[in-house]
Formats: structure tokens, sequence, C-alpha cells
């Protein structure tokens, strides 16, 4: 006898063997106990879930004269009638191939004969959407009112592509996608049944394969089972199934995740290189990253999984070295690329530039990019990652001076201003971009810098770098600076009052004094300012700004700004723009007060 494929050998016979789909199953039993049969069905869901082998067991159980819990008993005259090939009484019709008016109009005369074996006379239509127009025109009125001893059992993948006026005359069931315990018991069953031996992880491999069809899991595990003769391990599933290596691809995905963008390439290159489709490469990649997703968010997420202890390890590490939105953005980055894949020419350059993309967030402008970069800034901020730097106004002379040991040092850098040079910032940490006054148009008129700062056109004397050897003293020995390493800092210069460019240029050199990084310094830049009486008031027109500045940490930064220029708390006010001062509020109330019969708007 020939081989059957085990989809085919283990097709359910009847209601009890069906994988699931209890509400269905339960609708249909009722029916036959209590003999309400409708007239048309519409069985629609995904492919490999049961649609067909339902219509097939409830064809035959309508017909049976004797059916036990909604299935066909198999022993009575009408059920050992059926099992003929010749019998007519049920007949199975792809609408595929079958799609023309032909087709239907030659349907519609076969109906008007009555049944040989059994009560009913069955029509199973398989993917019946792939009928045409004219076709399921001519189908309609039989389908509306078809003789008493003919039921239609109407199948489909794709409901939407059904006239509405055929939906309206059948009984819909909608069938769902199978669990992947389920689908593991099912295919444990078959498998003993065959006698073949097999790993727990090589069953969760292969239902995770199936994607909630029975059939095409029983179809991968077909071939599973022909790969080797022993017991199915989790690698022979990965063989079979094309897989890439995956230490290689969650290297792959660590350096995306890491912002690695030339780990990233090399890695994509070294799959590429090697013949690897592309998009076999980016199902893997998506499945690491999915996976990435259930290990950061899952309790369970090992059972869930059901990875070996090394993989589900080595997922573990990538998912929490990672944020959220990152892993968000960068899903959504290949996600994109699945689809793009269906319409390009060049895929493997369009995979490639998903890769720099999404290992590149600093070019990537996306809101979850940006709050992904937010959180790795505030993380390092509150790790006290920073580097000091100590140079002149100059960007060119910039020097960054790294902590060295006592006992490996050999040399040290001192810098020494010269005699000309009014060396006033060497306890500063100075960005690059600080170096010369910005535009007031580019600003908006925030103009940080007065006349102690010399202009960008101005040449000023630059200070010498010299290398001297380090003393051979003892770790613990004392240093004293002198005046020509270091300098005393100066003390600010006080707050100009009602001169609230002058007041926030000192503002923000003071802020630039104290603060330990320039993220503090960048957000108060984009800043406006203005007196309101006595009290000087910073607006910004962004919220998250706004909502930034108002953190503890930031607040009393600004506080400590404020003191030291001469303005105390209640002196100064970070205010949203369109938000409204105390003192307005309290003049219009005035105004209403004073004029009650008059209607005032506040604009």
């Amino acid at each position: 006898m020939a081989y059957l494929a085990l989809y085919r050998m283990f097709r359910p016979a009847t209601l009890g063997d069906v994988v699931r789909q209890e509400h269905i199953v339960t609708v249909l039993k009722n029916q036959i106990e209590t003999g309400r049969i409708g007239h048309a069905y519409l069985f629609c869901g995904p492919r490999g879930t049961g649609k067909t082998s339902i219509a097939k067991i409830f064809a035959q159980s309508i017909n049976c004269e004797t059916p036990v819990d909604g299935s066909p008993c198999g022993k009575c005259a009408a059920c050992k009638a059926l099992k003929d090939p010749s019998n007519l009484d049920i007949t199975e019709i792809d609408a595929a191939s079958n799609n023309g008016v032909d087709e239907m109009r030659d349907l519609r005369e076969k109906v008007q004969y009555p049944p040989v074996a059994g009560k009913y006379k069955v029509y199973i239509i398989d993917e019946v959407h792939m009928l045409s127009p004219g076709a399921f025109n001519a189908l309609l009125k039989t389908l509306e009112e078809p003789p008493t001893h003919a039921v239609f059992i109407l199948a489909t993948t794709e409901a939407q592509k059904i006239p509405a006026t055929i939906l309206s005359r059948c009984m819909r069931f909608d069938f769902k996608l199978i669990p992947q315990e389920d689908l593991e018991n099912r295919l444990k069953y078959v498998f003993d049944q065959i006698g073949k031996k097999y790993d727990q992880e090589a069953i969760a491999a292969i239902a995770r394969a199936g994607a909630g069809s029975v059939r095409d899991m029983l179809s991968i595990a077909d071939t599973c089972a022909s790969y080797t003769s022993g017991t199915l391990t989790y690698a022979d599933v990965n063989t079979v199934l094309g897989n890439a290596d995956f230490e290689q691809v969650a290297k792959l995905c660590k350096a995306v995740l890491e912002s690695n963008a030339e780990g990233a390439f090399e890695g994509a290159e070294s799959f590429l290189s090697a013949g690897k489709s592309v998009g076999m490469l980016l199902k893997d990649v998506m499945n690491f990253l999915n996976a990435c997703a259930v290990a950061k968010t899952c309790r369970d997420a090992q059972s869930i999984l059901a990875f070996p202890n090394e993989t589900f390890a080595l997922v573990a590490e990538v998912a929490k070295a990672t944020n959220g939105h990152r892993l968000l953005r960068v899903t959504e980055i290949f996600a994109d690329v699945e689809t793009d894949l269906k319409y390009s020419t060049s895929p493997r350059i369009l995979f490639e530039t998903a890769v720099l993309k999404a290992s590149m967030p600093e070019a990537d402008y996306n809101i979850d990019a940006l709050i992904a970069r937010i959180n790795e800034l505030e993380k390092r901020l509150n790790e006290g990652v920073f580097v000091q730097k100590v140079g002149s106004m100059s960007a060119t002379n910039e020097t960054e001076t790294p902590v060295a040991s006592p006992k490996t040092a050999s040399k040290k850098t001192v810098v020494e201003p010269t005699a000309d040079e009014e060396y006033e910032t060497a306890d500063m940490d100075i960005p690059p971009e600080m170096d010369a006054p910005p535009d007031e148009n580019e600003m908006g008129g925030n103009v940080y810098f007065d006349e102690g700062f010399a202009p960008v056109m101005e040449k000023k004397p630059r200070r010498t770098v010299k290398e001297t050897p380090a003393m051979d003293a003892p770790p613990s020995a004392p240093t004293t600076a002198t005046p020509a390493t270091a300098a005393a800092p100066r003390a600010a210069k006080p707050a100009v009052r009602g001169d609230a460019k002058a007041t926030f240029g000192t503002f923000l050199r003071t802020i630039r004094k104290i603060a330990k990084s320039g993220v503090l310094l960048t957000l108060c830049m984009d800043l406006d300012s203005e007196y309101e009486d006595d009290k000087f008031v910073l607006y910004t027109p962004s919220d998250t700004i706004y909502r930034s500045l108002s953190k503890a940490d930031h607040a009393a930064l600004i506080a400590q700004a404020f003191a030291e220029i001469g303005i105390a708390e209640g002196g100064f006010e970070v205010r949203l723009r369109g938000k409204k001062s105390d003192t307005f509020q309290q003049g219009v109330n005035e105004l209403k007060e004073t004029f009650g019969g008059v209607k005032i708007d506040v604009k």
C-alpha cells in the first residue's frame, strides 16, 4: 500500500477527535441530536484548522441512522454506503477549479434529485471564495431555497471575498487557530502512534513552526520524522526547517540592539555571503526578536518559548541588555521589510539597509527611537558615566583627561595658560558646540554670551600642553595644585534685573558650571525668557522639555543656578507656553469683579 501522509492518516473521523473548535463542535452536536439541520453552512477560518474535516464528519452524521455523540457510528447501512466512492450523496466540489457559471448551473440541476442511501444530499464547496461573480449569482437562488433534502457546506479561508447576499443565507462558523499546547499534545499522540522517539524541545519547535495549523504542523513533522532514524532533537528540527545558526542570529540581533552598526552589518554579510535566503534570514531575526520580547515581558517565558536551557539563556541575556522601546522599534523596522520584500527586486540591499537603520538609532527620528535614546542617556547619567574634559574655548584645543592608575601612569598632561590669557573655565565641562556664540535668529533671540566672551572673529592665545615625567612618589603622597595647572573658579555674576537676555545668559553659564552633563544645558538653551514685574520667567512650548525640567534633579539644579546669580526661590518660574501666571489670573479676577456685567474672554 502506498505511503499515506501524516495529515491524511490522522484526519479526525469523529467530532471527538477534532482538536479544539469546541464552540463549533457543540453547536453541530446539538443540531444532530435535535434534528434541527440547516440548509446552508459557512465554515471560515485559517488553513489547517479542521474546516473540511468537520464538514465531512457532519455530512456523514446527519445521514447516519444511529449517530453516537454527534458522530457517525460507521456500522449502519447508510454509513457503509457513504464509504463507497461511487456514492454521490456527499459531493465535494473544489471551487478553485470549478468556479464558472456552467458548473454552478450543473449543480443547480443535480440538486433536485433525492439522495440514494441517506436522508440528505450534501454538497461541500471548498475554497468557495474562488467562485466568479456569475457563479455566485447562479448559486444564489438555489442556496436560498434548496430542496428539503439538500444541505450546502461552504468552506473558505477568505470570508471577506464572499458577497453579502451569500453570507446572509448561511449559518456562519468561524474557526480559530490551534493553541501551542494542543498542537504539542496532538503531535505527541501522532509520534507515539507511529513509534517515533522525540525530545520535548523538538516537539515544541515543530508545533511553533505550525503557527496554529494542524495540517502545517503534521506536514513538517512528516519531514522531520524522515530526517533521522533515531531520536528527533531540536537541532534536527532546525536543520529541516532551514533555520540559521541560532547563536549567529543572536549575535546579529545583539549587535543591532546595541547600536553596533559595524558588527551588525558584518553579521548580515556573513549570512548572505554564505547563500542564506533573505526571506529565511529575516524570519529568523524576527523570531529571535519576538523571543526577546517574550523573555522581557513574561514571567514564565521559558515555558512559553520551550527553548533548551542554553538557548533560552542566550535570549534572556540579549533581552535584559536592551529596553522595551528599542526592541519595539527594531522589530517594527524588520516587520516593514517583510512587507517590502514582496515587491523588491533587490532583497539583499533592502535587508542590509534595514540592518543599518535599526543599528543606527541616532539617524532614526521615529518617536520610539527617540524615547529609547533618551532612556539610554538617562541610564548613563544615573550611572555617572561621563568624560571630564579640560580645554580652552576653542574646540581644537579640547583635551580629554582619562583616569589613570598611579602605578601605570608614566606621564601626565599639564595644561598651562599663557600669561595673557584669562583662564576662567578650568573647572567647567564645555561642550564643543558652546565655543562660539549662537546666531540670534537661529536661537530665537536667546543670546547666552555677554561681553566677557570674545567674539568668534577674535583669536585668543592658545594654552600649551606639556608632557612631564610622572614623579616616583608613593600613591598616597598628597598632590598640591600650582597656579600653572589650576585656577580658582570665578564667582557667578549677579543677574541684571529687568534685562531678560543678560539674566538668561548668566543663568546658562551658571548651569554649565554646576551640571554634571550637557543634557540640562541643552534643554535650557531652547527656552525663552522675560521679566514679569520682578519675577524672571522661562518659557517652553514643548511639554516634553517642561516635564523634564520639572523633575526633582533638574529642578534642584535650576534653583541652585538662580540662587548663585542672586535670584531666590519664588523669584523665577519655568512655565509651559500658554500657561498663565498667578499675577495674570489675579488681574483677570479683579476685572471680572469690577465689571460684573461685562463678559471677559481670556485668550
